[in-house]
Formats: structure tokens, sequence, C-alpha cells
């Protein structure tokens, strides 16, 4: 009996050391890697910002293509530029979590389900090889059919042409709204126009677009099979481009006044 209980008390302080070391382990190791982690992380993003305006070449660093970007960050309901908020560290996901930092979207408005919005946005310029703007990306995120999709929209530098689409994290379907990672669908979107008469008219048609329609040049291809997820990007960037997203200072860019 006696020998009994000094196996179990054996496998029990065995079993706790193990426990123990491995605790040990795996937090050194989470601390150890996670400057590497977080470098990985932004060098990711960058690589994604710079794929969506169709701009990323593989044969050289991201570091190098992103001497053209120009982050800033702005004052989404006035677009102007905010000088007190350092674009390298600034977390527009954390900042919409943040009631001090961001509004509560009323359900009618809230197209893009996102529920809460941040007040300050992230914005990337890209310089041509004289100085001057040659692309407008902008981050953009909203609900699918099964999970929130973050990515970003290129706009040439009238501000108005599509110049690319991406995103980077969703959990739509594989092979049905997943088809939003198809470049095939994203080439869809060059050239296709945001504003007409001065209102958001781009759109994720049902079916196919037709070339010679009158609205063909507003009009993008749906997702085949994917009709909640289609109808979840056309919102998600009809919110974004229009008057509670980036449409004030997209015209202030326009005017000279950013």
């Amino acid at each position: 009996m006696s020998s009994n209980k000094e196996s179990l008390g054996r496998i029990i302080t065995v079993a706790l050391a193990l426990c123990i070391v491995c605790s040990v382990v795996v937090s050194t190791a989470a601390v150890v890697f996670k400057p590497a982690q977080e470098v990985n992380k932004t060098r990711d993003l960058k690589r994604n910002i710079l794929m969506a305006a169709g701009l990323y070449d593989p044969e050289l660093t991201v570091e190098e293509q992103f001497q053209r970007v120009d982050s800033r960050v702005i004052d989404i309901e006035s677009g102007d530029y905010v000088s007190g908020i350092d674009a390298t560290t600034f977390d527009q996901r954390a900042a919409a979590k943040d009631p001090a930092t961001s509004i509560l979207l009323e359900t009618s408005a809230d197209i893009a389900n996102m529920v809460r919005q941040s007040k300050y946005a992230l914005v990337y310029l890209v310089n041509d090889d004289k100085g001057g703007l040659d692309k407008i990306i902008l981050p953009i995120h909203g609900y699918g059919l099964w999970s929130t999709l973050y990515g970003f929209i290129a706009l040439e530098s009238d501000g108005n042409t599509v110049a690319g689409l991406g995103f980077y994290e969703h959990g739509e379907t594989p092979g049905l709204g997943g088809e939003v990672d198809n470049p095939r669908w994203k080439n869809l979107w060059k050239g296709k126009q945001v504003y007409r008469q001065g209102a958001v008219a781009i759109s994720v048609k049902k079916g196919t677009v037709d070339p010679q329609a009158a609205d063909a040049d507003w009009e993008v291809d749906g997702l085949s099979g994917a009709t909640l997820t289609s109808r979840g990007v056309s919102n998600l960037v009809q919110y974004w481009l229009g008057d509670r997203g980036f449409e004030s200072y997209l015209q202030n860019l326009r005017e000279g006044d950013a």
C-alpha cells in the first residue's frame, strides 16, 4: 500500500515538473519570437498593400518597394490629416473597439455590418518617379457571409478609378465566397469607376456584367454561388467610399485641400 502511494506521488511530481518546464519553454518562446512575429506581420501587411495596387514585385524586398508609399492618418469625418497620431503604430482595428476613438453605428447606416467604426483611418499614398501622386490605397472591411473581410482598395490619382482590390483576411467558404482571392475576379475591378454624378455607384452585380450596358463602368461580376459574399463586398466598398468613409478625404485630395 505504501509502495503504491509512493509510485503515485512520483507520477504526480513528474507530471507537475513537466507541466512547469513546458510552460516555461512556451512562455519563453513567445517572448523571444514576438518581435520577429511583429516584423513579419508588418511586412505581410505592406506586401498586401502593394499587391492591392498591383505594385508588388517579388524580385524586390517589400521595404524597398514601400519607400514609395507615404502612410498617413486621417480624421474620417473631416477628411483632414491628423498630426498627433503616428501612422507607423496606429492600430485601426483596436481604435474601432475603443469607445474613446470610435463611434457606434446606427443599424440603418451600417451596411457593412461593422457595429463600431474608428474615428480615424490609415491612408497610403503612392508617389510616382517625379514625386507626384500615383495611387491612393485605402483600408476597407465589412461582413460577408461567414466573416469580416479585411482588405484594401486602390484608386488612381483621380480618386475615382479603381486600380485594384484585395483581401488579406477573411473566413469565407473556399471555392465560393473564398473566390474573392481569385486573381481573375480581382482583375475585374481594375478600371471601374466609383462615383457617378457625385454619388457612390460602384457595385457587385448579381451575375455577369454586360460590357455594353450603360452601368458597365460601375459594375463588377458577382461571385458564382456566393450571393451573400458578393453583396457583402459590394456593401463594404460602398460604405468605405461613401460619406461615412473616405469620401471627404478623396474630395479634399481632388480639391487640393489635403
